[in-house]
């Protein structure tokens, strides 16, 4: 009992270090003070001065844009570099995925310089195309790991009874490949639109003067003093991405009980048929029984 009361102590405990700090900040997005530790009364003003913001709105814009496009483009090529992945030997395959971990473990200020050394060396302008490249370089991973365990559920001779069926490989791949490993892909993509929106040390090191990202915008907000309108800006943020991932978990939730009503379907299915066939000798053999003893009396007065 004791322990199941600290448990429960400590769950809330963290619960309250994560999630305090983000009310606190939703709570002065309508102070209409500018001060941090002084509420003087409710106001919306903070809002409408973020909207009337030309730099915050740009930089919006360039990081909508700039997260739109990288994970769309990680999300298809890296779908189709985990079925590759996947359909390799053992040892090549252990090799990439270690491989795929490393923009994920390496430190961002190291990959960032790195990318930024790469593109002057090339001799390619600081801009949307090298910002693009740069969340690419770990997108790329997000969606490799998610869609590899989705390769590993799925059966390996759908594909191969599909062909048999007369289906083309292409349409094999599209009608019965995508559908299984769909919540996989969905799952890269959110993954990698998120990270993207919230990169910032990546960013600074490959942005041009016309591809201001929000993060950098909001750093160099904060330089000076963390202005109100931040705030605003923080609560409209994460309120859009709770509103997602409970859309998200719910539709995710429903295809999962669907999924149990199928399978409880085709269990019930499954039990039936075997009670049917457990139960079809028994009446094959009481219907010869029956036949017997009718020819039996048939034959008894046929001779009377």
């Amino acid at each position: 009992m004791m322990r199941k009361v600290i448990s429960r102590i400590y769950l809330w405990a963290v619960f309250a270090f994560l999630y305090i700090p983000i009310i606190v900040l939703i709570v002065n997005s309508f102070n209409a003070s500018k001060s941090r530790s002084v509420w003087t009364g409710f106001t919306f003003d903070w809002y409408k001065r973020l909207f009337s913001n030309q730099a915050i709105i740009n930089s919006l814009g360039n990081t909508l844009i700039v997260a739109a496009v990288a994970s769309v483009l990680s999300t298809l090529l890296g779908t189709l570099a985990a079925i590759g992945i996947y359909s390799m030997k053992k040892v090549p395959r252990s090799v990439l995925i270690n491989i795929t971990y490393l923009p994920i473990m390496n430190p961002e200020i190291v990959t960032g310089v790195s990318l930024m050394l790469l593109f002057v060396s090339c001799k390619i302008n600081l801009g949307y195309l090298t910002l693009i490249l740069a969340h690419m370089s770990f997108c790329l991973s997000y969606v490799i790991l998610n869609v590899l365990p989705k390769l590993r559920q799925m059966d390996r001779h759908l594909y191969e009874a599909a062909l048999d069926l007369g289906c083309s490989p292409r349409q094999a791949f599209m009608r019965v490949v995508i559908p299984e490993i769909m919540p996989g892909i969905i799952s890269g993509f959110l993954m990698s639109f998120t990270y993207s929106i919230d990169d910032f040390v990546i960013s600074y090191f490959t942005y041009g003067p016309t591809s201001q990202t929000l993060s950098i915008t909001i750093f160099s907000m904060t330089r000076r003093k963390v202005s109100p309108e931040v705030n605003a800006l923080s609560a409209i943020i994460f309120v859009v991405v709770l509103v997602v991932l409970l859309i998200v978990n719910f539709a995710g939730s429903r295809d999962e009980r669907r999924e149990k009503q199928l399978e409880r379907r085709a269990i019930r299915g499954i039990r039936i048929t075997r009670q049917l066939t457990a139960a079809s000798p028994a009446v094959t053999a009481e219907k010869n029984i029956g036949d017997s003893i009718t020819r039996g009396r048939e034959n008894k007065n046929g001779g009377e």
